[in-house]
């Protein structure tokens, strides 16, 4: 361990990894925000800071069992032409449930169904908690095989992984409320869970849609979307503004 510490190659996988690591986070930062979006302040803290617990405990707990992750890569089956291993599997089934999960956010946005009652907000809460923890696995797995191919020390991905969670703390808290205070950045939101769960069904089956597309179709739009608010809340000022004039005798 204190080898390490006097390692320049491993200060160097550190610093790459954690970046990696941090970029990755982005789409689980998305989907807790879409997630906890409908519960109240209180329990959308709580639920955020119970899914992140949870996504360096699963992160960690992968790390641990090194061989069976790298076993994962490992043909399970075959069917319709394509070799799945167990990796493919999860992410086919976590990108089907974030396309489903969002087609029915986006559903119920333009329908305005999603009006819950009081004896309902516990089971919301449970409901939250468990697709939080779904995905978590599934971007875990994905995030923690590119670990294992970047970096050959245990302790410095454990390092990157707990250093990559703690940014994501860190900028949930911002990006949910963004999200929670701009109704119109949710649907921004629920487009980029169908991107990545269009790309997690991609690589699922050995067609890979590099995450630099992604990423920056994101930021251009997410840059063009906080435009749009800045232009709004500009709009509302100048009405009330002129609306302050008017009563003026």
């Amino acid at each position: 361990m204190l080898d390490l510490l006097s390692d320049p190659s491993a200060w160097a996988a550190l610093l790459s990894l954690t970046a990696l690591e941090i970029v990755l986070g982005i789409d689980n930062i998305v989907f807790i925000s879409v997630v906890v979006s409908r519960l109240d302040k209180h329990q959308a803290e709580m639920a955020r800071k119970i899914g992140l617990a949870l996504a360096l405990i699963f992160r960690i707990a992968l790390l641990a069992v090194l061989t069976w992750i790298i076993g994962l890569k490992e043909s399970v089956f075959s069917a319709f032409g394509f070799d799945f291993s167990w990796r493919d599997i999860i992410l086919l089934v976590g990108g089907l449930f974030l396309l489903a999960k969002a087609t029915h956010e986006i559903h119920n946005e333009i329908e305005g169904s999603h009006t819950e009652t009081k004896a309902s907000v516990g089971a919301a809460f449970s409901k939250v908690i468990v697709q939080v923890v779904l995905i978590d696995l599934v971007f875990s797995v994905d995030s923690i095989i590119t670990a294992i191919g970047m970096a050959q020390h245990l302790p410095v991905m454990i390092t990157a992984v707990i250093i990559a969670v703690a940014v994501m703390y860190v900028a949930s808290g911002p990006v949910s409320r963004f999200i929670a205070n701009h109704p119109t950045t949710k649907m921004l939101a629920l487009a980029f869970l169908v991107m990545i769960g269009g790309a997690l069904v991609a690589d699922a089956i050995d067609v890979h849609v590099p995450r630099g597309y992604i990423y920056a179709s994101m930021a251009f739009a997410a840059l063009v979307e906080v435009f749009n608010v800045m232009a709004q809340k500009r709009r509302e000022q100048h009405a009330m503004a002129e609306s302050r004039q008017e009563r003026k005798p």
